[in-house]
């Protein structure tokens, strides 16, 4: 048995060492586009590319004016809003149309399009478009769909996807295009500050961040070499070019979990993939405690399994050994069987201490990581069984049967 923990913990402490390891190092290679290195223009001949901010939004009546009032501030000369009112049954279309109305307050024309039942208009001021969905057409997410409608009213050189309730630092843009121009970048991925106000939160996405540690090492997306990707649905930035060339949200529509989808498939056709860091250019409230984690995440985790079962299970099982197993050992093993499960431990507290640093989660809720484990497998296995009981994923008051969300997956 002895030899078997020495096994076990040794195992366990190379993989979250070099996780550790690899993190530090690699972390250190992201740019911070919020340093004053880049508190300058594009450096382009042509001046300022023109950028279009699509955002998609369904039910977001408590957010969407802060955030569009936020990005019609931005500091940067050559953009324009897109907002979708994508069949809100709350006031959120209604909001739109306060915030990008005209100055004496008569009503917005009207247009239609063909393939959806459409109401758009502009503002004197170029900045502001307002399209109202009413109807979602058959074998598309309304995400995809809001966003692809979006992309179709605008001939801008760069598009950004972002969401409804993101807020943004008025010098964000500017200075996220001059990065993206003089590295010539064809996508770029902002990674947002995570606002948390209650210990179940901090808990739930700390944890969460490490996850995503494993699963996608965001200083890699710049090698061609490495398969990793990142996609992030509050900053996906994107040349209209490259938009055109992967097929468009069209090859999206339906995709449950269509931004790090959208970040696959902009690595796969071989294009300049990067992602930096920048404090609190925008920031988000992902969520509103440790339940509210848990629900944001029912819709994605089995979707992120490819709606298999096997993977489902399996994962939650490989959860509980990376997480739980360290814990066990250290308080059930005795003797020098237990220092391998002391040095996973250490390494994981070490990786506490890091998001402690960027995202103000104090290190001590490394006491509840056995908490918020049980909680993911949880949430992971609820996701499997609630879409496997109701045929599909409900998403906002929208059914998307399972049998199409399998066929659609990228």
């Amino acid at each position: 048995m002895t030899y078997f923990h020495w096994i076990t913990g040794s195992v366990l402490a190379l993989i979250w060492l070099s996780r550790v390891v690899d993190t530090s190092l690699g972390v250190r290679t992201l740019t911070n586009i919020s340093s004053a290195e880049w508190d300058r223009k594009p450096a382009t001949s042509a001046g300022n590319p023109l950028v279009a901010i699509i955002v998609p939004a369904r039910n977001e009546e408590n957010s969407i004016e802060q955030a569009l009032q936020r990005l019609r501030a931005l500091d940067y000369d050559n953009y324009e809003v897109i907002a979708i009112n994508d069949r809100s049954t709350d006031r959120t279309g209604e909001i739109m149309n306060k915030v990008g109305s005209c100055s004496d307050g008569r009503p917005r024309p009207s247009a239609s399009e063909a393939g959806a039942e459409l109401d758009s208009g502009t503002t004197p001021s170029p900045q502001l478009k307002v399209v109202h969905i009413r109807e979602l057409p058959p074998n598309w997410m309304g995400k995809a769909h809001a966003m692809w409608t979006a992309a179709r009213q605008t001939d801008a050189d760069w598009l950004l996807f972002t969401d409804a309730d993101v807020m943004f630092r008025p010098d964000c843009l500017r200075r996220a295009i001059a990065y993206a121009e003089a590295e010539r970048a064809d996508h770029v991925v902002l990674l947002p500050r995570v606002l948390m106000k209650r210990p179940g939160e901090k808990m739930m996405v700390g944890f969460f961040q490490l996850l995503f540690v494993f699963g996608h090492r965001p200083w890699k997306v710049a090698d061609p070499k490495a398969k990793d990707h990142v996609g992030v649905g509050a900053f996906n930035l994107v040349r209209r070019s490259t938009y055109e060339a992967i097929g468009t949200y069209d090859r999206l529509r339906f995709e449950v979990v269509d931004d790090m989808k959208f970040g696959k498939v902009i690595k796969n056709s071989g294009f300049r993939q990067r992602v930096v860091l920048g404090d609190d250019l925008i920031a988000i409230r992902w969520a509103l405690g440790a339940r509210g984690v848990v629900n944001n995440l029912t819709k994605n985790f089995f979707a992120v399994m490819s709606f298999q079962v096997w993977r489902a299970v399996g994962g939650s099982v490989v959860l509980a050994i990376l997480n739980l197993t360290p814990f066990l050992g250290a308080i059930l093993v005795h003797g020098w069987a237990r220092v391998p499960y002391l040095v996973t431990l250490t390494s994981m507290f070490a990786l506490y201490a890091g998001l402690w640093r960027r995202d103000k989660i104090g290190p001590w809720y490394f006491f509840l990581h056995p908490v918020s484990t049980v909680l993911i497998i949880y949430t992971v296995l609820r996701s499997m069984c609630v879409t496997l009981w109701n045929g599909g994923v409900v998403w906002r008051g929208t059914f998307y049967p399972l049998e199409e969300l399998r066929k659609g997956l990228v």
